[in-house]
This record gives C-alpha cells, sequence and structure tokens, in this order.
C-alpha cells in the first residue's frame, strides 16, 4: 500500500519542506496538544507556525465560523461585508495607527507584497531596506527582501534591496558591543548606507523580532533611532508583526512597540495567529498611504465572511482571557527554565526570546560553529517524547524555535520543558 509520504512526493514539488524522518500526519487538536494518524498524543510547541495562537479547537471560533458558513461563506470585496468591517475597525483601533486604514488579504506572503506596493507608490521609488537574516514571505517580491539565503531560491527581483545590520543581537560584526553602542552602530551604518544610494527608499521593513531567523531580536529602541534617521529622509517605515502581533511577546501586544519612542510604524503587516489556523492575512496603514493607489483593486478571498467571523471570535476570546498577560507570565517561566537547561548543555549557545516565542540556539562546542544537525537531532527527539517544536536561524537552521499556544499552562509549560531536557541531554 503506497503511504502518504510517497503520495506526497509523488505529486507535490520536491523544494516543500517536511519535518522528520517519518514525516507526521496530525488528524486532530485540542487545546494545546494534538494527534497523529496512529493516535500519537503531542504537545504542541509550534502551533502550526505560530498560528495556533489561541489553542486548537477552540469552540468560539469553531462556533462561529459553523454559524458564518451556515449563512453565507463567500461573497468578494465587491459587496458590502459586515464582518470584515466589524474585524477592520477593531484591529484600526488596536493598531495604534491614527486615521488607520485596514485591508485583509489571505496570508502574510500577501499581506507584505501589499505594504511593498503601496510604499513604492507612495515613495515613487522601487529601493527597499530590509534587514539582513530577515524573512518576510514565499513570493517574488517578498522572497526578494529576505534577508535568510535558506529561504531566498532567486537574486532576481522587482526591488533594489539594501540589507542593514541590526536584527541579529548575538551575531555579527557589532556583537561585542554593549547595547547603546550596538544601536549607535548599527544607526551608523544605515546612515553610511542612505549615503551611497542615488535613490531615495521607499521604506525599511523589519520583524521586531525575526521569526524564520531564529527569534532573534535587536536592543529595544533600535526601531526609534532608525525612525530618526528614516524621517528625515522621509522613508516609511513597515512594520513585519505576522509573527510578533496579537501578544505573543507578553510585554506588549505588537512587537513595535518595544520601540515605542518611534510612535507607532506608517504602516503594519500582520496574519497567522488572528485566524488561530484560519488563512487571514492584512496590512493596517495611515489613510494618506492606504489610499494612494489610484488605480482599482478588490481581494477575492481577503476578508472572507468565514475568516472574519473566525478572525473575531479569536480576537475577542484573546483579549477577555488576557492571553498576553499569560503569555508573559507562563513564557517568563518557560524561558528561565529553558536557560537553566541550556546552562547545563555545551551544546547550546544561547536561549533568548520574549513571552512565548522561544529561541534555542545550538553550536559546536569546540569550535562555535552552529550545528544544524543537532537541531535535527532534538527536533527528531522532542517528538519521540512527545513534543512538537519547530527550528529555524540564519545559520543553517540550527536554532529550535518555540512557539505554543497563548494559552499554554504552567503544567504544559513545564511538561514541554521536561521533554526538550531529556533531548538535549541525549545529545
Amino acid at each position: 500500500m503506497t503511504s502518504l509520504h510517497q503520495r506526497h512526493r509523488a505529486v507535490l514539488p520536491e523544494w516543500l519542506a517536511l519535518y522528520y524522518d517519518e514525516p507526521l500526519e496530525i488528524t486532530h487538536g485540542e487545546g494545546r496538544h494534538v494527534w497523529d494518524a496512529e493516535g500519537n498524543r503531542y504537545l504542541d510547541f509550534f502551533g502550526g507556525i505560530l498560528t495556533t495562537m489561541t489553542a486548537h479547537a477552540l469552540p468560539e471560533v469553531t462556533k462561529a465560523v459553523a454559524e458564518q458558513a451556515g449563512r453565507i461563506i463567500h461573497s468578494s470585496t465587491l459587496y458590502l461585508d459586515r464582518p470584515m468591517v466589524e474585524l477592520a475597525e477593531r484591529v484600526a483601533a488596536l493598531s495604534g495607527i491614527p486615521d488607520a486604514r485596514v485591508f485583509f488579504t489571505t496570508s502574510g506572503t500577501e499581506a507584505n507584497d501589499t505594504a511593498l506596493l503601496l510604499a513604492t507608490t507612495y515613495r515613487r521609488s522601487n529601493q527597499i531596506l530590509a534587514m539582513r537574516n530577515s524573512y518576510h514571505g514565499r513570493s517574488f517580491s517578498s522572497v526578494s527582501i529576505t534577508g535568510n539565503k535558506s529561504w531566498s531560491p532567486t537574486s532576481l527581483s522587482p526591488l533594489q534591496t539594501l540589507y542593514v545590520h541590526g536584527g541579529v543581537r548575538g551575531r555579527g560584526p557589532f556583537a561585542h558591543l554593549g547595547d547603546s553602542e550596538f544601536i549607535a552602530a548599527c544607526v551608523a551604518d544605515l546612515e553610511d548606507l542612505l549615503g551611497q544610494t542615488r535613490a531615495g527608499a521607499a521604506a525599511l521593513i523589519a520583524e521586531p523580532v525575526q521569526g524564520v531567523g531564529g527569534f532573534t531580536s535587536p536592543p529595544d529602541g533600535l526601531y526609534a533611532a532608525f525612525r530618526e534617521v528614516l524621517d528625515a529622509h522621509g522613508i516609511l517605515w513597515i512594520s513585519d508583526e505576522v509573527q510578533t502581533g496579537w501578544g505573543r511577546t507578553g510585554d506588549n501586544f505588537w512587537g513595535w512597540q518595544a520601540h515605542a519612542a518611534a510612535g507607532p510604524p506608517d504602516i503594519l503587516t500582520f496574519a497567522k495567529g488572528i485566524g488561530n489556523g484560519m488563512s487571514i492575512g492584512g496590512v493596517v496603514a495611515r489613510a494618506e498611504v492606504m489610499n494612494c493607489l489610484d488605480a482599482n483593486s478588490i481581494s477575492t478571498f481577503g476578508g472572507s465572511p468565514v475568516t472574519m467571523a473566525a478572525g473575531a471570535a479569536n480576537l475577542a476570546y484573546l483579549l477577555e482571557h488576557d492571553l498576553q498577560g499569560n503569555a508573559r507570565r507562563v513564557g517568563g517561566l518557560l524561558i528561565e527554565r529553558l536557560r537553566a537547561i541550556g546552562a547545563a548543555v555545551d551544546c547550546v549557545r544561547e536561549v533568548r526570546g520574549r513571552g512565548l516565542m522561544i529561541g534555542i540556539e545550538l553550536a559546536d562546542p569546540l569550535t562555535g560553529r552552529a550545528a544544524p544537525e543537532l537541531a535535527t537531532a532534538v527536533l527528531e527527539s522532542a517528538r519521540e517524547g512527545g513534543l512538537l517544536i519547530g527550528k529555524g536561524g540564519g545559520h543553517d537552521s540550527s536554532v529550535l524555535r518555540i512557539a505554543p499556544p497563548l494559552s499554554l499552562s504552567v503544567a504544559e509549560a513545564e511538561e514541554g520543558a521536561s521533554v526538550l531536557e531529556r533531548a538535549l541531554r541525549s545529545l
């Protein structure tokens, strides 16, 4: 009998990545747990790549989806869409952007594409500043601003992209500096870069915490310092909140708020967690930027009544149950537990993160070089122990990525940490 894995390989692209030597088919989930086709139960510390933000099979969301599907599933943005308007009102109010307008898409990639379209049109420039080690999606334009070679399959680009230092605190030419000196050096690098360019850049796009890059982040205040330089040149700031939004970092609702002296970004992009598994992405921008397009546009599936109903129910649950606060409390306990574990394991170079967005970077203890093979081994061992995690990083995927649903309990955090401890010690 042909296995599902064999059927997958026969009909889908070779470059469509799969985790594990024996890939996993997840059949159902509940709360913070999922089950595979063989009936094995796993504690989920990756949430469908940070997408199952609140919980699997959350009753409030499944009920909202079923009720809306029973009325109408689809109409497109050519018609008035009450669920879309209602969710847009909530997102606009939460964004911090004055006179905000919201455009819904179906993914983070599409959201970032739209942000690039807005910025380049508004500024009449195809030049984009991006951060080294960044990731912004898989489309032609978003790949062309991704500063991570593992996720950038082509150098062809519709944009001229210039890469800036600062997204990675612990590596690179400024890693040895203190935080204030690090920020000053990155600002000087940005000013020097802008002094070497002929065209005025349209925007800087940046993840407040780099997701695929291994949950790296600059010192708080870097983007506030960048913003002073950007404003002097009229350059827009796009905050890619696809992974950092909705309270995952615990301390703040949005990642940009760690750099709050800069005020809100000109453009904010979001996706993943807001739909709790439904396909929702979007862009928030102040009206003059959002309305700069002078051609017609629609979205066939962005703003779908069903996905909007899911997003509204999910957002209401998150706010009413203070899941941001839970991410701060439980995430704080989890990261300290993991740091204690890492201190006793030679191959753990660093444990870092905010809230329930935690990275464990692995390296060869003798050479200090990135150790992707060790990350793969831990990924496999954790699965055997009943725990699902992710991996990433700009150095050949040597970082374990931990991002459970924000409703994670203290007991579940301890359970997952114990599995990770066994997996790391087994190395």
